[in-house]
């Protein structure tokens, strides 16, 4: 047998957090309390290779926990130290497209009985009428009952049998005896189930839920096959004897468009056979109305479309303590009219959509919550999505691992379809904690933050309060403020406070949109680039403000070069001295006319232009280059047409370094513009110059009762 190699330090997931075994203690964190601890495989000790790290989209390290794997074949293995007691184990693995195997286990060097088999079936999804989509969701689960109890420091080894199996992470866990059935329940096998699996149970399950209104329904151990989906399900409980012993085998469980309520679906699993994401089918295990005061618990959700997909009244909902795996799209989505509901420590891996999302279509989702939720892997969007809502909160999640169109989380006014009801009254973004989130978008081709504010259709004019954020390993930036959709709607009202960001791959804050949000107490360390990125998007929208409420450290600098994408642990460029400093900077003043807002002053286009309000003198034009700059050369220009007759501008330079105190740099002068000359005007600048707020205020123009510049050009040369 090849001789073992340590690739390093156990890692496990231990109460919602990374921790390595044996030197650094597991500590209170975001996230859910577990009933199992995780491994991953490229921290134990293996005769395989290891893959990545790697945040490319479609590759196989991109999607792995930790954007690490280790690959084995014919003979190799993954040896696990076992973190605590256990009696079951769940490895998410990968194999090759079309293949299929199995892996021996092994319990302290003794092969057991059984084998656990991998498939690719449920994996390699595509999903191309999604823009920027890839072939995706590469891995898989797969669980076994050891048949014995492992202790700490025991090994337990997965050993492939022939087929290329990509190993990701090891879930260990002590699985509780199966329960006993309450007294007074109907047993599906009562009215006829199979709990073999090979007879159709579905039947056996609609006369068992008739013949228990107002009780429960008993799921006794077993697996059992429904073929379509239960309706009507109202005022019952069903009930398993745990996920691990009482399965049903279906990919829709419950369809229904209402429900009278108090629907209890608690301990046992619901397995399907989704292997494509197909929009229009109802593929899920709740898809529509549990009714109000229903909840669900205690689930094993996998291999299904979504999760929950939940429409019309589910009035107080509580959906907890659930796993859900494997999503070809989301995990759980409320889908509108969502009142009190409560999403808390459930866990979530491997979702080919948002794990979770609330998407007000039809109604506004409102005063619900995500809590104490683990999420993993979500491989095409969103750890969690807020799409639209009022008064919504997210608290003390862990996200961790998104791949393509994602971050760890997204509030956001995209809206998708109509009827859309936007975000408003509170948004509450508390205690979240985010590692290796955020991604490149290839519909932008640049990248999305690990927490995104996105007035992706229309502006943001919520109270949105992001506090006590722990981003780590950011690929990219930490926190992002972009008008998604490309029309340069407003992110107004934001503050973040209490952030701690941890080596973030470019920048703090990506600032993309027109706005304003105000930072405190925000604390950064290893930071890639530089402290902030700020330029509009589109270049002519209007600027973003980020006010300082104090108690900020670590990201003071700006990266400096609108024209290019900073770059994982690229600083800053030293600037090209022939390069004009203000183009794509944000660009504000005291007031424009109708379409010519300040940005066009700065976009690059000569043809367009800024205009003042009329008849107002002085107006003001302000600039933010970015960073401070010994500038010696301004360009102003207008439009080169002929239309444009000659004219001159009176106008004063002022400049800052801070964006508050302004000082004359050039005193008030007259500049000649004349369409024969090219319409531009140059202002030499005094060498002791350093700017980084460049002010023009014009006080007259003989051509038009207002200050007028197609383009300000800043320079470093004379």
């Amino acid at each position: 047998m090849t001789a073992l190699t340590s690739a390093g330090a156990a890692v496990a997931l231990a109460a919602g957090t990374l921790v390595a075994l044996g030197s650094v203690p597991a500590q209170a964190a975001a996230g859910a309390t577990l009933p199992f601890t995780s491994v991953e495989a490229e921290s134990a000790t293996t005769t395989g290779t290891r893959i990545g790290p790697d945040h490319t989209q479609g590759s196989l390290a991109s999607e792995a926990s930790g954007r690490q794997a280790v690959r084995i074949t014919a003979g190799q293995r993954v040896e696990f130290t076992v973190p605590r007691t256990a009696n079951a184990l769940n490895l998410a693995y990968s194999v090759p497209d079309g293949q299929s195997g199995t892996l021996n286990v092994y319990v302290n060097g003794t092969r057991l009985s059984r084998t656990l088999a991998v498939t690719s079936k449920y994996s390699y999804v595509d999903t191309g009428w999604i823009a920027g989509s890839r072939t995706h969701h590469f891995y898989d689960n797969a669980r076994l009952l050891l048949g014995q109890t492992v202790q700490p420091g025991d090994k337990v080894a997965v050993e492939s049998t022939g087929t290329q199996v990509t190993v990701d992470v090891a879930d260990f866990e002590q699985v509780a005896a199966a329960a006993g059935q309450p007294a007074g329940s109907v047993s599906v096998t009562s009215r006829g189930a199979d709990p073999s699996g090979q007879g159709d149970s579905t039947q056996a399950f609609r006369d068992a839920i008739a013949a228990a209104q107002g009780g429960t329904v008993w799921i006794p151990p077993g697996d059992y096959r429904i073929t379509s989906s239960l309706s009507g399900v109202q005022n019952v409980t069903l009930q398993g004897a745990g996920s691990w012993y009482s399965v049903v085998h279906t990919s829709r469980f419950i369809d229904q468009s209402s429900s009278a309520g108090n629907v209890r679906i608690r301990d046992f699993a619901v397995i399907g056979e989704v292997t494509e994401r197909v929009d229009s089918n109802p593929d899920n295990f709740v898809n529509g109305s549990l009714g109000p005061g229903s909840s669900v618990s205690g689930m094993w959700i996998q291999h299904l479309k979504v999760g929950l997909w939940l429409t019309g009244n589910n009035d107080n909902l509580v959906v907890e303590n659930n796993r859900i795996l494997d999503t070809t799209a989301d995990g759980l989505n409320l889908n509108g009219n969502a009142r009190g509901v409560r999403v808390r420590n459930n866990f979530l891996r491997n979702q080919g959509d948002d794990a979770l999302a609330m998407w007000s279509l039809y109604a506004p989702d409102t005063n619900s919550s995500f809590d104490n939720n683990t999420i993993t892997q979500p491989n095409l969007a969103n750890g969690i999505a807020v799409y639209g809502g009022t008064d919504i909160a997210v608290r003390n999640n862990l996200v961790s691992d998104t791949n393509a169109l994602g971050s760890g989380i997204a509030i956001s006014n995209q809206k998708f379809l109509d009827p859309f009801s936007p975000l408003a009254g509170t948004i509450t973004v508390d205690g979240n904690t985010l590692v290796r989130t955020g991604a490149i978008n290839p519909n932008w081709n640049h990248p999305m933050g690990a927490l995104r504010v996105d007035s992706y259709d229309s502006a943001i004019n919520a109270t949105v309060n992001i506090t006590n954020t722990t981003v780590t390993d950011s690929p990219y930036s930490a926190f992002e403020f972009v008008s998604g959709g490309g029309q340069g709607h407003p992110v107004r009202g934001v503050t973040v406070s209490g952030a701690t960001v941890r080596n973030t791959g470019t920048v703090v804050v990506q600032a993309e949109a027109q706005g304003a949000a105000t930072f405190r107490d925000v604390t950064a360390t290893q930071v890639g680039a530089a402290g902030v990125y700020n330029c509009p998007y589109p270049a002519n929208s209007g600027a973003f403000t980020l006010t300082d409420g104090g108690g900020n450290s670590g990201w003071s600098s700006t990266w400096s070069d609108c024209s290019t994408w900073p770059q994982p642990g690229q600083s800053n460029p030293q600037p090209d001295p022939n390069r004009n400093l203000a183009k794509g900077r944000p660009a504000t003043a005291t007031g424009s006319q109708d379409v010519y807002t300040p940005g066009k002053a700065v976009d690059g286009d000569a043809n367009s232009y800024w205009e003042s309000a009329n008849n107002a003198f002085p107006q003001s034009l302000t600039v933010d280059l970015g960073s401070t700059y010994a500038v010696r050369r301004l360009v102003l220009k207008l439009p080169p047409s002929s239309a444009w007759g000659a004219r001159t501008e009176t106008v004063t330079v002022l400049g800052s370094t801070d964006g508050s105190s302004f000082s004359t740099v050039v005193g008030a002068q007259g500049y000649r513009f004349d369409p024969a000359t090219g319409n531009t005007a140059t202002v030499t600048l005094p060498a002791s110059t350093n700017l980084r707020h460049l002010r023009l205020t014009v006080t007259g123009n003989t051509g038009w009762p207002a200050g007028q510049f197609s383009e300000v050009e800043a320079y470093l040369t004379s």
